[in-house]
């Protein structure tokens, strides 16, 4: 009968109702597409795309961006169908929670509440950077001891746990505000990058692609690889379930546009990049703006990085919010403490759960150089991705009678062939980040164990 426990499952749609009060259901399809969006573009079209094509595609980096976008297709469609299905603001960890069982729900939890807050505090250091450069050019660098942590030889780097800090009070004052501040800095990157295309596109080189394919299909590839990562984000959307209006409708428009577009945008600035200039000389910390320098317009360069600090800032105010939402769904279900699951009576949003988590990403932001661990936020990615395309297809037999307003073409192909995709990349990354990502399961299963299987809503079950 242990085995009974670890296996049993959440009531489909059993968690739109909550004796702690719901979220506020503000969110449309325009607002999910939009957190989407802000959650994908990033430090990856601003970083990844010359990174990759100097040393992995050259040119044919716009066809490692359309792999990469196909690749995640897959895994796009089986969170939509999941999404519209089950619904809950605990994106896959209740997506598994229904399908596949309380340990594997509890597993998946726990690599998304790793990945958003691994993610949201390793962005917040690149931020800082940014912001640094940015105010060096004025002439008002701050001082070594406050943007280096102890083991750099300053302080503390201030401006990465500040701006945690400031977006744990933004992301307090309800849904609505948050969603606006993201709109804002959607646009403002949305409009660095058009006017990177408007500039690029007066200075095309053709012969600078040629060879179109200097590192042959291995190279698109192994770019793919590299790139795949800019993408991660649109799972977030699906942590709004209970925040959308309409979500059956909305959520899979969110997820999958909010994908297309920055798709769409990923090819059309790595094509523009590779045509501007040379691709071995794109290995260089910030192409974007470094070929607008290149080209004689500083300004334009100013921009971009204007650009990139509002979407570096726009992917951890949506990460650090899927988080929370995450956190918010496994404490309503009793797997961890019920002080976390209450909302407040006038915000509508878990305060103690923005709170407490936004002080520790802000302490691991502003004390510790966590460049080392990123990874980790790609394998908690893969894994998640994995465990939801399974889910679609252990649903479809399960549940073959539940209502599903949105269905993943070509079942069960389709989302296997996502599985099989993040597995492959899984399997190619580190054996260091595979033992890091182990010592946070062991220390995930020993919690569960010791607290959530005795504490869990669903604990009356008999063992």
């Amino acid at each position: 009968m242990q085995l009974a426990a670890l296996l049993r499952t959440k009531t489909i749609n059993a968690d739109h109702v909550h004796h702690q009060g719901e979220l506020r259901r503000v969110l449309g399809p325009i607002d999910l597409t939009l957190l989407g969006i802000g959650a994908i573009i990033g430090a990856g079209i601003f970083v990844l795309t010359g990174v990759a094509a100097a040393t992995q595609a050259g040119p044919s980096i716009i066809l490692s961006y359309a792999v990469a976008g196909i690749a995640c297709t897959f895994s796009a469609l089986a969170y939509a169908e999941l999404a519209a299905a089950v619904g809950g603001c605990g994106s896959a960890y209740g997506y598994s929670y229904a399908g596949l069982g309380e340990l594997v729900a509890w597993i998946i939890g726990w690599d998304l509440i790793l990945e958003y807050g691994v993610a949201t505090a390793a962005v917040a250091i690149g931020w800082s950077s940014y912001v640094n450069n940015a105010l060096s050019a004025m002439g008002l660098a701050l001082p070594e001891l406050l943007t280096k942590t102890p083991v750099q030889g300053g302080w503390i780097n201030l401006p990465a746990a500040l701006i945690v800090l400031i977006l744990a009070f933004l992301l307090s004052l309800g849904v609505r505000e948050s969603v606006r501040v993201n709109t804002i800095m959607v646009v403002v990157k949305l409009l660095a990058i058009t006017l990177f295309i408007g500039v690029a596109l007066s200075h095309i080189e053709p012969a600078n692609w040629t060879p179109f394919m200097p590192f042959g299909w291995e190279g698109v590839m192994g770019g793919a690889a590299v790139i795949f990562f800019a993408y991660i984000g649109f799972d977030a959307v699906s942590t709004a379930a209970e925040e959308a209006r309409n979500p059956q409708r909305d959520l899979p428009i969110g997820i999958l546009l909010s994908l297309g577009i920055c798709t769409l945008i990923y090819i059309i600035v790595a094509g523009l990049l590779t045509l501007v200039v040379a691709y071995p000389t794109l290995n260089v910390g910030s192409p974007v703006a470094d070929v607008m320098l290149r080209l004689g317009y500083p300004w334009a360069a100013g921009l971009v990085a204007t650009g990139a600090i509002a979407g570096l800032t726009t992917v951890m105010l949506v990460l650090y919010y899927g988080l929370t939402r995450v956190f918010l769904a496994m404490s309503r279900d009793g797997l961890l403490p019920p002080v976390f699951a209450r909302v407040h009576s006038k915000t509508r949003t878990p305060i103690r759960v923005i709170m407490v988590s936004g002080v520790l990403m802000a302490a691991i932001a502003g004390f510790t150089p966590i460049s080392d661990v990123a990874e980790l936020v790609n394998i908690g990615t893969l894994a998640a991705f994995f465990l939801v395309c399974i889910g679609v297809v252990m649903m479809r037999r399960s549940h073959p009678d539940l209502p599903r307003p949105f269905l993943s073409p070509g079942a069960p192909i389709v989302p296997l062939l996502g599985a099989l995709s993040c597995l492959f990349l899984m399997v190619n990354l580190s054996a260091i980040t595979w033992l890091r990502f182990g010592i946070w399961l062991a220390l995930g299963l020993v919690i569960y164990f010791a607290y959530s299987r005795y504490h869990s809503s669903l604990a009356t079950v008999s063992e």
